[in-house]
């Protein structure tokens, strides 16, 4: 988690232009996505097997029932290829049964420190290890949960994202959430070398998918999920690691490392998350649904209009003032897309004309399903 202020500001780090000052020409969707290269590229998916004998939730990431499940690729800059890949090592694995989501993430580091000790200290002041859970792929109602080498948990409840003025919910918390840290060093000793920390938890899926429609996981759901490393550069002061400074006595920027890229710097942008395909099967493969395709072309609508506004404090009211063609294929298929908006709301609509399967997305980025006749 970031404060909402270091989010608000990072839509202009994105790779956004200002082209959009004047009314563009209609071109093909493949260029108008050129436009956003670090906001579409294909995000990391995971393939988590369920199994009957969970994990003990200890710290040790090595035992037998988490050899069942693959590491997932070493995390990356946050902004992807943009920047340098990472001087350290980190990688998650996944497993489910039929009431957890099972995670441990192994987090090497030759200098392992902590100090934040009660529950929900704002945990990313420290070092630590972050994960972000959409579980309806809608970019709304998401949670986060951040843990340092002391495993002390900060968890909170997104309604929506920060750049469309959403709240963390900070007083909700994962019930029943189970966490464990091991070092593999020693904490907070400046004197030795360390190998690292590796941390497990088992989050209820009743904590993350609640109300009265709750959804039962299965073979086959997908959530979005990504997982992000917060590190500081430190130096040794009287025996303790210090943060470093710049002229001005302010701690220097954090590195931000993450699974699967965001394309900025900003883990609030839930579309930008990694696949989680939960299965029964040992042979599954995740394949990028169609529907997630068709969205695709939505986002191109959000991220034009956005540009617009803040540059003209007023959304545009038709496809072609955007520069985005109203037909367009889809895997092959035909669709359609519409838009309605008035200066300061927008939805747009894409629908395949043979299925009418249609999906919509509004200024504030609510991805949703429409239920069609």
């Amino acid at each position: 988690m970031k404060s909402p202020g270091s989010c608000l500001n990072s839509f202009a780090k994105s790779g956004l232009t200002a082209a959009l000052l004047i009314l563009p020409g209609l071109v093909s969707a493949q260029e108008a996505f050129k436009e956003f290269p670090d906001l579409f590229t294909v995000p990391y998916s995971y393939v988590a097997k369920h199994v009957k004998q969970p994990p003990v939730i200890d710290g040790d990431v090595e035992d037998a029932v988490w050899q069942q499940a693959q590491w997932t690729q070493d995390f990356q800059d946050i902004e992807g290829r943009l920047k340098p890949a990472p001087p350290l090592q980190t990688n998650v694995k996944m497993l489910w049964d039929d009431n957890y989501l099972y995670v441990a993430a192994r987090i090497k580091d030759p200098h392992v420190w902590a100090t934040l000790t009660h529950h929900d200290d704002i945990i990313y002041l420290d070092n630590d290890f972050e994960l972000f859970i959409d579980p309806n792929n809608s970019t709304h109602k998401y949670f986060e949960i951040e843990v340092n080498a002391l495993n002390t948990i900060f968890d909170l409840f997104l309604t929506k994202p920060y750049r469309n003025g959403g709240a963390a919910v900070t007083g909700w918390d994962t019930h029943g959430l189970r966490s464990a840290v091991k070092v593999q060093g020693t904490l907070n000793n400046p004197s030795d070398t360390d190998k690292g920390w590796t941390v497990e938890m088992a989050i209820p899926f009743k904590a993350i998918a609640g109300g009265f429609n709750r959804a039962k996981i299965k073979d086959g759901t997908l959530w979005r999920i990504n997982f992000s490393r917060v590190e500081y550069d430190t130096k040794v002061q009287n025996g303790k690691y210090v943060k470093l400074q710049d002229n001005n006595g302010k701690d220097l920027p954090e590195h931000n490392w993450v699974w699967s890229n965001q394309g900025l710097i900003n883990m609030h942008y839930p579309e930008r998350w990694g696949y989680l395909l939960f299965t029964e099967r040992d042979d599954a493969k995740f394949e990028m649904p169609y529907s997630e395709e068709q969205k695709k072309h939505l986002w191109l609508v959000y991220y034009k209009q956005k540009q617009w506004f803040k540059d003209h404090h007023e959304y545009l009211s038709s496809l072609k003032d955007l520069g985005i063609e109203n037909k367009v294929t889809v895997s092959g298929n035909a669709n359609e897309l519409k838009l309605e908006a008035t200066p300061h709301q927008f939805i747009a609509y894409i629908t395949d004309t043979k299925t009418n399967a249609t999906y919509s997305i509004d200024q504030d980025g609510l991805v949703q399903q429409l239920i069609n006749p």
